[in-house]
């Protein structure tokens, strides 16, 4: 049973990040999309991030604390890293914001290959290793399709948020959306989810 009633309009907001180029690093696209559910878009966030960067947590912060949308209840995530490894304080993100997080993902992260990809490539690797590790256990919702990470929400309440949220495909609507906009401020034409 849900601590909580999950309203099929409950108001969310799903971060996805734009396509880049790791050659020359640069910045790209963080959009969040918010939505009643599935149903309604209710406005757009956009910040700019940097590739492999560390800003990707007070990117969302600021967007979530800055925005007219007080009558938010979670942010959405597609993973924990974006822009390459720009890795996302999902902790830090709720006390903050004062939202729970619910990261959803459709493929197992191999969390070993991050690691030695970050112990290559950045002096700073530790620190976002320690990131990756704090993030809470992933939980399969449908087996080898669908997984999801939740911080400040029961097992049952963030099935029941993607739930609600999930319309004509796999991820939440609003994840779906984020990531066909980025796509499309960054490439001029959106792609597939």
């Amino acid at each position: 049973m849900p601590f909580y009633k999950i309203k099929p309009q409950i108001r969310v907001v799903g971060f996805d990040d734009g396509t880049f180029r790791f050659k020359g690093r640069g910045r790209t696209v963080l959009v969040g999309v918010v939505m009643k559910g599935s149903l309604d878009v209710v406005g757009i966030l956009t910040r700019w991030i940097e590739v492999d960067g560390r800003d990707a947590t007070e990117k969302m912060i600021d967007a979530v604390t800055s925005s007219r949308f007080g009558d938010l209840r979670v942010i959405l995530l597609k993973g924990i890293t974006y822009a390459g490894f720009n890795v996302v304080d999902v902790e830090a993100l709720t006390s903050e914001t004062g939202l729970p997080v619910l990261v959803v993902v459709r493929k197992r992260p191999d969390v070993a290959a991050m690691e030695r990809a970050l112990r290559k490539h950045f002096p700073d690797a530790e620190e976002r290793i320690a990131l990756l590790r704090k993030a809470p256990p992933l939980r399969e919702l449908i087996p080898g399709k669908l997984y999801y990470q939740a911080v400040g929400l029961s097992d049952e309440e963030a099935r029941e948020i993607i739930r609600v949220t999930r319309k004509s495909a796999l991820v939440p609507e609003p994840l779906r959306l984020a990531h066909m906009i980025a796509g499309a401020v960054m490439t001029g034409e959106s792609t597939r989810e």
